[in-house]
């Protein structure tokens, strides 16, 4: 009995389950109920009537070759507006005229054609003619009818302006090229850093043999040799309001030399690693270095007092240039940012993280109120005072060490592989390209632009390479500007010459 009980309640179980189960695949709620024709097209009738009852049948102007009206194919299709109203001015108002039929399609083209130009960019932009346009051109079409020549000669100027012109690159100014002049032998090391002093007279550069050598800019003889750092010198400086030659190392010092004596004067002491760069403010008695410790430091010249520290970078500063517009400092580091500090605060005002690899130099343009950065992925250009973003140059494949700059927009670009890149600042332009001989006895690897400066009279550019020697190029003067050129023939008794004149 016990059995039979136990068999009936599995069997009831198994039903109820499949009961439940049929259910509730049966009846899905989540299923919308079946679409009803006839009620859906009502639904639509209603929306469009009162939503889109004054242009519903309006003619639609479409841009391209394709230009069809969307129109009915019903010819007793009546257009309805808000109001009755005759088909052109000087029509009267009668039961006949006061009922629109559809206009042809032709109607509709030699319409759009008549357009005057004038109107053309508004009415590309339209999607739909409206009432009051159809009825101002089939008016003026009737009062001032045109010629099937005129009418082509609107629409070719319609389709002229709807065209899109394709961007064009600017023109880029003329520069002459740049060929080497001289090449300058004293170093034993790397030649990594270079500054020529406000007066124009002689140049100073600072090299991985741990000495800083003046030379004569006019003949490149070597003036004055100063030795004190116990690593690389990495950056110089000279002020142009004393007698100081400014000088940091990978020795963590930061020194001050007195040209008068030639002897270091002051220390600035505080880094707690290499010294990268350093630059001077130009209106104040400021001295602004980077370092491997990812800080800059502010310093004042006299007092040797640490006034600022600058933080925020989280990797080596490489470089930093002073200015006396607002922002006062800008430093570029190996974490990828620029960053733009306000000196009055030591803080950080604004920072630039559109490059992906390591900014490793800087330059400012000397008469606009721009600058540029060099990082291995391409050179940006900025704009002061918030660093909005110009413009890439891209071409370079390098690791960029040095940017120079100078008033007639040549833009010099040093990379670690032995190449100079000029640019034309505006547009961008490459428009020269220069990989100069390592010196003999110097390994090919060691081709190396570190550092690169123009001289105050701009014509002379000079390069720190990697093969222990400072190289100057100036521009050539042999160099034609590309005018245009004019074949002229002259046609003589027996024989034809034939020259060119610029």
């Amino acid at each position: 009995m016990t059995e039979d009980v136990q068999k009936h309640s599995v069997h009831t179980l198994v039903f109820r389950s499949l009961k439940r189960t049929h259910d509730m695949f049966v009846s899905d709620h989540a299923k919308p109920i079946a679409l009803d024709d006839g009620s859906h097209k009502v639904k639509m009738g209603v929306k469009l009537k009162t939503e889109y009852g004054a242009v519903l049948h309006m003619p639609v102007l479409k841009e391209g070759k394709d230009r069809v009206s969307q129109l009915p194919d019903d010819p007793e299709y009546l257009i309805t507006g808000t109001h009755a109203y005759p088909s052109g001015p000087g029509v009267t108002l009668t039961a006949d005229t006061k009922v629109h039929r559809n206009p042809s399609e032709g109607g509709v083209h030699s319409m759009a054609l008549a357009l005057p130009p004038s109107q053309a960019r508004l009415d590309a932009s339209r999607t739909a003619a409206s009432i009051g346009d159809i009825q101002r051109h089939a008016g003026a079409e009737r009062s001032h009818p045109q010629s099937t020549a005129s009418l082509m000669e609107g629409g070719s100027t319609r389709n002229s302006t709807l065209m899109r012109k394709a961007p064009t690159m600017p023109k880029p100014q003329w520069h002459p090229p740049w060929k080497l002049f001289r090449v300058i032998s004293g170093h034993l090391g790397w030649v990594r850093s270079i500054a020529v002093e406000p007066g124009n007279q002689w140049f100073v550069t600072g090299s991985a043999d741990r000495t800083i050598k003046i030379w004569d800019l006019a003949s490149g003889k070597l003036k004055l040799s100063l030795t004190g750092h116990i690593s690389t010198v990495r950056g110089v400086a000279v002020s142009s309001r004393s007698p100081y030659l400014f000088s940091c190392g990978e020795d963590k010092q930061v020194k001050c030399w007195d040209l008068e004596y030639n002897k270091v004067i002051r220390h600035y002491h505080g880094h707690l690693s290499a010294v990268y760069d350093l630059d001077l403010h130009p209106t104040i008695d400021v001295l602004v270095t980077c370092s491997r410790d990812a800080t800059a430091r502010v310093w004042d010249i006299r007092t040797k007092a640490n006034v600022h520290t600058l933080t925020g970078h989280t990797n080596t500063v490489a470089t930093v240039r002073c200015q006396a517009a607002e922002p006062q400092i800008i430093t570029g580091s190996h974490d990828s940012t620029i960053r733009l500090w306000d000196l009055i605060a030591g803080k950080t005002r604004a920072t630039l993280t559109n490059h992906k690899k390591s900014v490793r130099t800087l330059v400012m343009h000397p008469r606009q109120y721009t600058f540029a950065s060099g990082s291995a992925d391409n050179i940006k250009q900025w704009m002061f005072p918030d660093g909005s973003f110009i413009q890439n140059l891209s071409g370079h494949n390098a690791i960029i060490n040095t940017l120079a700059v100078n008033s007639d927009g040549v833009l010099v670009s040093g990379a670690d592989n032995g190449t100079i890149h000029m640019w034309d600042w505006r547009t961008g332009y490459n428009f020269q390209r220069i990989h100069a001989a390592v010196q003999p006895g110097s390994l090919d690897s060691e081709s190396g632009i570190f550092a690169c400066v123009f001289d105050h009279s701009e014509s002379r550019l000079i390069t720190a390479e990697a093969d222990k020697t400072i190289k100057v190029y100036k521009e050539d003067d042999t160099a034609v500007s590309p005018t245009i050129k004019i074949h002229v023939s002259v046609c003589l008794p027996y024989k034809q010459k034939s020259f060119i004149v610029f």
